[in-house]
């Protein structure tokens, strides 16, 4: 073959799935690096399938189009640190080939280039010995070749050349007589796209030269693998609408919690974000606070803790600063800590943590404060034998929609995803008196103003004193500001000082019965003493 088309690319697509599908129990069986959570084989197979899904969903008319179409489709499915990888190689060769209907050798060899130079750019750590060897050595080899099959023969030999050279370059490896699995995986991409260009049909498991064995001559099968010392679980979710400027702050955050990070983009908007941590809450947590993160998956890396010496498996345990809402959360069925005062003692937190008798606790913390304490609770809890994950808060609202999630049948891990997404998903408000003069996003206001704040900011200011009128006029705005992103239930809690704020709560029933009649309005007692009203929508 002389020049490479879109059914070509099918071809090879096709030729990637069959050969990873026989070869990737044989690969996850090697998979030691960074973590034995023998899954590479397994997670290089489901990106590729995802991509060839996206690929037969379209109708190329060249091969930039295809390979943008498995580009897609293997950062929608991509699975593990592999799997991402893998999807930049894609979109390297997609960018750099871009609307080109036909393809020949030079031009793959620069494909080829652009997919390493993204690929390792993606990766916040990139390590020798690896997935990134491997490809670097087989863009490196093709480059200056000339014919495409010269080309696909001598990216495919050199893939195998490096990938029997990853144990002398990572001493994990070396020490379990291994070669790098996600390497071994990426020389069956290669191996899949000689045959194609080649008209070879022998491809194979069986099809293993010297330089493709799975393990090193002269030593010992590997025993089964120890389990890593610190990072617990895999964090992965997809980011959208991410904001100027942020994908360094969250490629440092998530670096400075866990390991393995890679933030991956598919050129359109959407990354790919994936981490090993021990603190699930703060992984999502850093990418609300980038974009937009969705399909969070949180896969855990290591065997969780026995129960058997608790007297539960699971609990829930929210931290509230108000009674009332410690009320409420029991009657739902969780644990409740009341952190009284503006400063309290976080022993008391661990030993609600404790008292739980979980071995799996999952924390909701009513705010941003409440979740730094939390976290330090935790980490001490977990000295002492549970497993505590924190799922981040900014207010009670997005607590109460947590929790209104919560459900025992799923599986844990499924669970804190579930509560995370709902409680990330939920638009909280607030209204507060001014105590000072101040100059806000919407103009100056002063003491005894009525503030209307949306997440954090304050995007209303109403003329003091506050009265019943100004009160339901202000949450009546503040509720419509938040509705711009749809919703349907709207949450109301009254603080102490809104006992009298009944005009408030029927005059906002009133307008969302006319304006919102698809919208439903629940109240309870206990936004504490700072707001007088809190708002949530979700």
């Amino acid at each position: 073959m002389r020049s490479l088309d879109a059914a070509a690319v099918g071809r090879w697509a096709t030729a990637c799935v069959d050969l990873l599908d026989k070869l990737h129990a044989d690969i996850d069986e090697i998979n030691v690096y960074p973590v034995p959570d023998s899954d590479t084989g397994s997670n290089l197979l489901q990106t590729m399938r995802s991509a060839l899904d996206q690929l037969r969903g379209t109708r190329p008319a060249g091969v930039g189009e295809a390979l943008s179409a498995l580009a897609k489709g293997a950062l929608s499915g991509a699975r593990g640190n592999s799997g991402v990888i893998l999807s930049q190689l894609l979109r390297g060769c997609a960018e750099e080939l871009g609307d080109e209907r036909h393809v020949t050798g030079p031009r793959w060899s620069a494909a080829l280039d652009r997919a390493a130079e993204l690929a390792t750019g993606a990766v916040a750590e990139p390590a020798e010995g690896t997935i990134l060897s491997v490809l670097h050595a087989a863009a490196g080899a093709a480059r200056g070749v000339g014919e495409l099959d010269a080309v696909a023969e001598r990216a495919a030999r050199s893939a195998g050349e490096a990938l029997e050279r990853t144990p002398e370059q990572l001493p994990v490896l070396a020490e379990a007589g291994v070669v790098d699995a996600g390497g071994r995986g990426l020389v069956a991409v290669f191996d899949a796209f000689d045959a194609v260009v080649s008209g070879r049909t022998d491809i194979g498991s069986d099809w293993l030269g010297p330089e493709r064995r799975l393990r090193m001559p002269g030593v010992r099968p590997i025993e089964q693998p120890k389990p890593p010392e610190s990072r617990s679980y895999e964090v992965m979710y997809l980011l959208e609408d991410v904001r100027d400027g942020e994908l360094a702050t969250l490629r440092t955050a998530l670096t400075g919690i866990g390991d393995c990070v890679t933030v991956a983009g598919d050129g359109a908007g959407r990354h790919a974000i994936h981490v090993h941590c021990d603190d699930i809450g703060a992984a999502i947590e850093a990418g609300i606070d980038a974009g937009r993160p969705r399909q969070i998956a949180v896969t855990p890396l290591v065997e969780l803790r026995p129960a058997a010496r608790f007297g539960y498996d699971r609990a829930v345990l929210v931290v509230v600063r108000t009674e009332e809402l410690a009320e409420l959360v029991r009657a739902e069925g969780a644990a409740a800590f009341v952190a009284g005062g503006d400063e309290f003692d976080p022993a008391h937190a661990v030993q609600a943590i404790r008292d739980t008798s979980a071995a799996h606790v999952v924390v909701l913390a009513a705010d941003e404060e409440l979740s730094s304490v939390a976290t330090g609770a935790a980490q001490r809890a977990e000295a002492g034998g549970q497993d505590v994950v924190i799922v981040p808060c900014a207010s009670p609202v997005q607590g109460l929609a947590a929790l209104a999630v919560h459900d025992l049948q799923r599986r844990a891990n499924e669970d804190v995803v579930a509560m995370a997404e709902a409680a990330a998903a939920t638009r909280y408000g607030e209204l507060r008196i001014a105590e000072s003069e101040a100059l806000t996003w919407v103009g100056r206001c002063g003491p005894g103003d009525v503030l209307g704040l949306v997440d954090g900011e304050v995007m209303l200011v109403e003329g003091g004193p506050a009265g019943p009128e100004s009160l339901a006029t202000s949450a009546c705005a503040v509720v419509e500001r938040m509705l711009t992103a749809d919703g349907e239930l709207v949450t109301v809690l009254l603080g102490a000082e809104s006992a009298s704020t009944a005009e408030l709560v029927e005059v906002l029933r009133d307008y969302l019965r006319d304006e919102h009649p698809e919208v439903d309005l629940v109240c309870y007692q206990g936004a504490g003493q700072e707001a007088l009203v809190l708002l949530g929508v979700e």
